[in-house]
Formats: C-alpha cells, sequence, structure tokens
C-alpha cells in the first residue's frame, strides 16, 4: 500500500503543473459548494433566528374584512382566553405611522398591545419598564421603543423619559417614553428598512382612542405546552364560528407553519445553487479524465514494460485510479478548507454567525472524490488494456 502510495506521488510530481491545476480545479468546485450551502445554512438560520424575536405567539386570529359581520372585539378575545388549548390570548392593533423627536421625523409600525404581551411576543426590555395594567386601563400615552428608535434620533439606546411625538390622523400626540427593548428582527430591519423601519408600542387602550375604533386587528394566542397547534386553530375556529354565526370570518394563521414554510423554500433555494456549484465538480472530473489521458498516451511504453513484466491488468488500473483518487482527495481538502475560511470570514465582516454542518462537508467531499475516480475509470481502462506489443513500439 505505501509503495503504491509513493509511486502515486512520484508520477503525479512527474507533471507538477498539470497536477496542480486538476487538483486547483477539484478545489474550487468543492470550495464554491461548501460556500453556497454554508451560507444558505447561516441565512436560513438567521431569518429563522428574527421571526423568533418577532414573535406573536403560536396563533394568530383575524377577522375577514370583506365580511362586515366578522369582528374581533373584546367579547372574541374574552371567548378565545376560555378555551381549553389557550394559554394566553393578547390584542394586537397595528399601524404605519410618523414618529417625531428633536425636529427629526421617521416611519416607524406602531403597535398596540397589552400588558401582558411580553408573555406573547418576544419584547426583551432593557431600560425602564414595560406596560402596567393601569397604562392599559387608563389608556395612557406612554410608550416603549424598540433600541433602533434610540439609536436614531439620540444615537445612545437609553431614552427613558424623553417625549416622542406620534401621528394619528393627521394630528401628533405626545407620549412619554417609559421603556426601551431590544430591537426584534434586526436583520429584517437592516435588509427591509423601507418596510419595518421601527417599532413603537403604546397601550392597544391607547391605540383604540386615537384611532377611534373599539376592535383590534389581530389576536396574538400563546397556546399551553404540548397542544398541536393545528387542532388547536380548529377548536378556535370552530368556536368562534357558533359565537358569531359567521362562517368563515374568522382567520386563524399558525405561526410555526408559515416559519417552518419559509425554511424548507429556503432550503430549497439553497440546494439548487449548491447544485449549480456542483457543476463546477463535473468540470473538474472532466480535466482529470483530460489529464489522463493524456498522460496514458505519454506513459505508453512505460505501460508496455510494466506488462510485458507480468503487471496485471489489475495493477495497472489499480496504479491509474490511484492517482485519480490522490488528486480529488487533496482537491477536496483544500477546496473544503477554502470554502469554510472563506464562509467564516464573509459571515463576520457582515456580523452574522456561520453555521457549519458536518454532514454537508463530508458529503461534498465524498461526492467530489467519487467524480474524480468515475471520470478517472476510463482513462485507467484504457491504459489497463493497452497490448504490451504495441505499447512498446511506440516512442
Amino acid at each position: 500500500m505505501c509503495g503504491m502510495l509513493l509511486d502515486t506521488l512520484k508520477n503525479l510530481s512527474r507533471k507538477r503543473f498539470r497536477t496542480s491545476l486538476v487538483v486547483l480545479a477539484i478545489a474550487i468546485g468543492v470550495a464554491s459548494v461548501i460556500l453556497i450551502m454554508t451560507i444558505g445554512d447561516t441565512g436560513k438560520a438567521a431569518v429563522e433566528d428574527e421571526l423568533d424575536s418577532l414573535g406573536l405567539g403560536s396563533l394568530t386570529v383575524s377577522a375577514d374584512q370583506r365580511i362586515g359581520r366578522a369582528s374581533l372585539e373584546s367579547d372574541e378575545l374574552a371567548l378565545i382566553r376560555s378555551l381549553e388549548p389557550v394559554d394566553e390570548a393578547i390584542p394586537v392593533i397595528v399601524d404605519y405611522s410618523n414618529i417625531s423627536m428633536r425636529k427629526l421625523v421617521a416611519e416607524s409600525v406602531i403597535w398596540g398591545i397589552d400588558s401582558g404581551a411580553g408573555h406573547v411576543i418576544s419584547l426583551n426590555s432593557k431600560y425602564g419598564r414595560m406596560f402596567s395594567s393601569e397604562d392599559v386601563k387608563n389608556a395612557a400615552n406612554v410608550c416603549i421603543v424598540d433600541e433602533s428608535v434610540a439609536e436614531a434620533f439620540y444615537q445612545r439606546d437609553n431614552i427613558v423619559g424623553k417625549t416622542m411625538n406620534i401621528l394619528f390622523d393627521g394630528g401628533y400626540e405626545k407620549f412619554s417614553i417609559i421603556g426601551v427593548v431590544k430591537s426584534g428582527g434586526n436583520m429584517l430591519q437592516g435588509l427591509l428598512a423601507e418596510y419595518l423601519p421601527t417599532f413603537v408600542y403604546i397601550p392597544y387602550t391607547t391605540m383604540q382612542v386615537m384611532m377611534n375604533r373599539s376592535s383590534y386587528d389581530q389576536a396574538a394566542i400563546k397556546l399551553k405546552e404540548g397542544v398541536n397547534a393545528e387542532e388547536a386553530a380548529d377548536v378556535i375556529s370552530r368556536a368562534l364560528y357558533i359565537s358569531s354565526g359567521v362562517k368563515n370570518g374568522y382567520k386563524v394563521n399558525n405561526v410555526s407553519q408559515q416559519k417552518e414554510s419559509l425554511s424548507g423554500t429556503l432550503a430549497v433555494v439553497t440546494t439548487v445553487l449548491s447544485l449549480i456549484g456542483g457543476i463546477s465538480l463535473v468540470v473538474a472530473g472532466l480535466g482529470i479524465m483530460t489529464i489522463m489521458l493524456v498522460s496514458v498516451n505519454e506513459r505508453t511504453r512505460e505501460i508496455g514494460v510494466k506488462k510485458s513484466i507480468g503487471a496485471s491488468f489489475g495493477l495497472i488500473m489499480a496504479e491509474f485510479m490511484a492517482e485519480a483518487f490522490t488528486m480529488s482527495v487533496f482537491g477536496s481538502i483544500i477546496g473544503s478548507m477554502a470554502g469554510a475560511l472563506l464562509a467564516y470570514f464573509g459571515c463576520r465582516a457582515v456580523g452574522m454567525e456561520a453555521h457549519f454542518s458536518l454532514a454537508s462537508f463530508m458529503s461534498v467531499v465524498f461526492i467530489a472524490i467519487l467524480t474524480g475516480v468515475v471520470f478517472g475509470a476510463y482513462p485507467s481502462a484504457k491504459a489497463a488494456k493497452l497490448d504490451p506489443v504495441e505499447a512498446l513500439r511506440r516512442e
């Protein structure tokens, strides 16, 4: 075994530049596939984390606005809270408006929420306090902002005690900032700043007063542990239908299912891009075949001598297959290391944590080596089938 390895390395070293080009081609193919797969896995994990940070519980319920008799108000919310699968439910009202501080104006998503919202949606307090039941009961003009708002207006993250103006129905209303929470959806806000500029939270009762309405946009529901979300959705839909008499008047959305659907879509995109990157592995395999065919022609006389002194078909075949295998292994190792390093430093550059999959690495390396061996089989068989007499006649 050691003797064959030494012979293989000796044969490959005869044409170092040519061998290096083949190894480089394999390395580029492996690196590109690993880079694409790692970026895909990292992006998928980042999107899932951001969606988790935006929260909104296990299920959300909303009334179909096209059906006039369907409404989501306090009675419907009380009914939802009374159902067996439901652990907690909060009203949510959403509006897109302008906020103003220090003579600066910015677009913002205004969330009207309850005092217990932190148990259902992701709100991680950084400074100050959350809403109290008194704030909600009195429809107080108080608000909580995410840290991106503080940074945008004051270049610091603690602005508790400051005053903010929020635009409602053509006029600005003053709100006291009582808390700052960590930004939910940092990445999404960065990529989709036009659509998710900043988040501001106020008591839902205050929002109802400002917008002159009694209904909610949706109810965010947290289910009891171990409850099946799809079964719970059916229970809620049936209860609302029986209560209102309005068929299909309410939409119950499974937030986790939507996240899984998005994750599945991202996985498919990553797989497709990886397959496209894998084309370079096929090109590298063709390179191995071409180089080895040239090598067979150059070493025809050498092969003839070996066969004339007793070298078998299998021995000659194994010698050339070993060369294809060795080039594939070296290229795969170099490519996997290069791909991992590029992915790591690329993710670091954009402030993300790279997610590596050992199984993905091993599968790419295995496929690359297999490709090299498969494409090296024909030249190896051609060398092994040479007639020793004809081979010795060639110069």
